[in-house]
């Protein structure tokens, strides 16, 4: 597989002289799974997205593929049943990158939950999920939970529940479902922005102009149909077309706090009230805690959002109540995110009462828009909208397969055998990327990084003759040659996550790993500027807030 942007001349030339059944406008999780659907049923797909896949929504979100426990509060019943039985599908076709977390549910006096509505609640969520014998539910005294978190609120505390959410990597989520995409013969390229249709008598979109952003070169994208599936764009490129109807989106603020577990020292994941009543995620993860999120409407561009400082506070405020044993400041803030949801607008409700639906709009001009939806979601909501094509849009001659293909597939690097195997699939390799000098720790992150394609990661480790590190010399290595990656900023934030989650070692490798990115990619002296101070840009905001 070589999914590389070094290939960007190649692919442009293939856009414009092609003619595609399906384009999708939007490099997320709902675009690259739209993709990979109809792929897989037989169409020929090309993807386009504006930025890097998955820097929107998809790389900025809690990092859960959960069901949505809090929904049950709302009574949105079927949305639970329907996010928690995908939560399973989605770990058996990438274990790698989706790992089973207990989540501690405490509840105090006064608090949003009790004992009997904690119990009740999750029995019906163990129900309604088809949650399997071994995750379901149990229920802890209050001695249990203060053994589990030593430093949690003790006053009027009662007891907790535990169940089991999903931990994951969104970015990496995102690009393995794009790279089984193209896998599977989708064309997708990023930093290609849609900037207008081109119309037939009938007024039904016939083609796109596409704006390269790295050569500036405009291209035409023929297609049958076309998928706006743009996350907090949706609106945006709706107004490019002339028929809008009056559904429109309402974007939500959450902000994350990342802190070092010398600070913050989490074993157990919690889900806790904030003292207004709002639920928040507390979350260790590789020797870091994070916390998050806040839930505010937001009315600025999803891409140039910077963390406040009035959230960081509300977010420290949070942890200072439900955590009174633990002294966390701004200053122990080792790096944030922020990210917006794509809320679909109901009138009179606030950002945590909208429900995270997805709804699919027509318009008259034949433009499909997936809005609306969560990463859990992502499967089903690609199932309904190829479903559609099939209906209206595209010859049932062009598909191979009419129902959906995914359901039982593995996503890149999830050729594993499934959950079951996925251990010792894991314990032999790291096995072997120790006998090649990896140390233990970052043996298991790099399989949690890779899954199967690990193999690829062995060989770069073993040809390296570079003063980097064997571990970075193959991730960035093989991000270039396998995962499309363009930019210094793309590998640190959607290729690694370390921008996020180890921005010390940022600050160590930027120098290296622009130095061997200038050499893979031949850039210039004014590309080469640029970039460094894109990703100088991307550090301040993580550590610096407004």
């Amino acid at each position: 597989m070589n999914f590389t942007n070094l290939n960007r001349n190649k692919i442009l030339k293939k856009l414009q002289s092609e003619t595609f059944d399906l384009l999708i406008i939007g490099g997320g999780i709902t675009g690259v799974g739209i993709a990979l659907d109809a792929v897989t049923r037989g169409l020929k797909v090309v993807l386009v997205e504006m930025q890097d896949f998955a820097s929107g929504t998809s790389s900025r979100s809690t990092k859960l593929v959960h069901g949505g426990l809090r929904y049950l509060k709302q009574f949105e019943i079927r949305e639970v049943a329907e996010l928690g039985r995908e939560r399973a599908v989605v770990y058996e076709n990438g274990p790698h990158v989706t790992t089973p977390e207990l989540m501690l549910l405490p509840f105090h006096k006064g608090g949003t939950f009790g004992k009997t509505m904690t119990a009740i609640g999750l029995n019906m969520y163990d129900f309604l999920a088809q949650v399997k014998k071994s995750e379901r539910k149990i229920m802890l005294s209050k001695e249990q939970v203060i053994e589990k978190v030593p430093f949690i609120k003790k006053e009027g505390l009662k007891g907790g529940g535990l169940y089991v959410e999903y931990r994951t990597d969104d970015a990496r989520l995102t690009l393995e479902v794009a790279k089984k995409a193209y896998e599977k013969g989708a064309t997708l390229l990023n930093y290609a922005q849609v900037t207008d249709f081109v119309y037939d008598d009938n007024n039904k979109i016939i083609a796109s102009k596409v704006v390269d952003r790295e050569s500036e070169e405009t291209i035409t994208i023929k297609a049958d149909a076309f998928v706006n599936a743009t996350g907090p764009w949706v609106d945006e490129l709706r107004k490019l077309d002339y028929a809008v109807n009056d559904k429109h989106l309402k974007l939500s603020k959450g902000v994350h706090i990342v802190f070092d577990q010398s600070i913050f020292p989490l074993k157990q994941a919690v889900y806790f009230d904030s003292p207004d009543k709002r639920m928040i995620f507390a979350i260790p993860r590789h020797g870091k805690t994070y916390v998050g999120t806040t839930d505010d409407f937001y009315e600025g561009d999803p891409a140039a959002m910077d963390v406040n400082e009035q959230e960081v506070y509300y977010l420290l405020n949070a942890v200072h109540d439900m955590f009174p044993g633990i002294k966390v400041e701004e200053k122990n803030i080792e790096s944030s995110w922020a990210g917006v949801r794509p809320l679909i607008h109901e009138k009179g409700k606030a950002p945590s009462e909208i429900s995270r639906k997805d709804e699919i709009w027509e318009a008259d001009s034949g433009l499909i828009t997936m809005a609306g939806g969560k990463l859990t979601g992502y499967r089903k909501m690609a199932e309904t909208t190829v479903d559609l094509l099939y209906d209206k849009y595209i010859a049932a001659s062009k598909f191979s397969h009419q129902s959906c293909q995914t359901k039982k597939l593995p996503i890149s690097g999830g050729e594993v055998g499934g959950s079951e195997k996925w251990r010792l699939f894991k314990e032999q390799l790291i096995t072997k990327l120790e006998q090649l000098g990896i140390k233990q720790d970052e043996a298991e992150q790099l399989l949690n990084l890779y899954g199967s394609n690990i193999n690829y990661i062995i060989e770069y480790i073993q040809s390296n003759k570079t003063e980097l590190s064997n571990g970075l010399y193959a991730k960035l290595m093989y991000a270039i040659h396998h995962e499309m990656v363009l930019t210094p900023t793309d590998f640190f934030i959607r290729r690694t996550g370390e921008l996020l989650f180890d921005i010390k070692d940022v600050i160590k490798e930027r120098d290296a790993v622009i130095s061997l990115m200038e050499s893979q990619f031949n850039w210039s002296y004014d590309v080469k500027r640029q970039y460094i101070k894109e990703l100088k840009h991307a550090l301040d905001k993580a550590i610096n807030f407004k």
